[in-house]
């Protein structure tokens, strides 16, 4: 596995009883990436995304939250 440093963006508690936490990966080769991990009791899933899918991704969850449940 290659060296990565890993720091902390955010953590924050999520509806259900989930924790998330945002993470910037930075790999000796110069890749960067997002790490996402939301944890559930013991299960863990975890996402790394590059900063294209995290715009995408941050765009439309922003799209939603504007949108205040108007359809």
């Amino acid at each position: 596995m290659s060296d990565e440093t890993v720091s902390e963006l955010d953590r924050f508690d999520a509806p259900w009883n989930r924790q998330v936490t945002l993470q910037d990966v930075r790999h000796e080769s110069g890749l960067r990436m997002l790490r996402i991990r939301i944890k559930e009791g013991t299960r863990f899933t975890v996402m790394d995304i590059d900063e294209d899918t995290a715009a995408r991704w941050g765009a439309a969850m922003s799209n939603w939250a504007a949108a205040g449940g108007q359809d």
